[in-house]
């Protein structure tokens, strides 16, 4: 995690609690010539325009305080979406019987992308039910070898 992302966790946390919603995820990213400042926020029923534009602006005060950022950048707060990231411990936990899209560091089985549902989640290792044409195959991931993990959103 960048010195910048790190600062933005710990000014965002408290606003955050006191309005009972969660912290998804901190982007500090370079688009073309333009920096962005992306806070990813949700609560369990999701959130709303009002309680983002709420934490934007107290973020916002708290940013121009301290001025963390050298340059000027674009703060951007927003639900992380359907497809929202799995992070921490608990985002697994939650996504235990949804539909995940993960991507590994190193190859598993020969392959190192993986969709199915999430069956388990012990700490060490995530179980996915994986469907391929007719039949089904479980894949234990090592959470260590995990590079990026998602929701995933599936039509049928």
């Amino acid at each position: 995690m960048s010195k910048v992302t790190e600062t933005v966790e710990e000014l965002v946390t408290p606003i955050l609690n006191e309005n009972n919603l969660e912290l998804v995820d901190i982007e500090y990213v370079k688009e073309g010539k333009n920096w962005f400042l992306r806070v990813y926020i949700d609560k369990d029923n999701g959130i709303d325009i009002e309680e983002c534009g709420i934490v934007s602006e107290r973020l916002s005060e708290k940013l121009d305080a301290i001025d963390p950022i050298p340059h000027n950048y674009f703060l951007e707060v927003s639900s992380p979406g359907a497809e929202r990231p799995l992070k921490k411990e608990k985002d697994y936990q939650k996504a235990i019987g949804k539909n995940v899209f993960i991507k590994t560091y190193e190859p598993i089985d020969g392959e190192k992308a993986f969709e199915g549902i999430l069956t388990d989640y012990n700490g060490e290792t995530v179980t996915v039910e994986m469907k391929i044409k007719t039949r089904k195959k479980t894949v234990q991931i090592p959470f260590d070898k995990i590079a990026s993990a998602r929701l995933a959103v599936t039509f049928s």
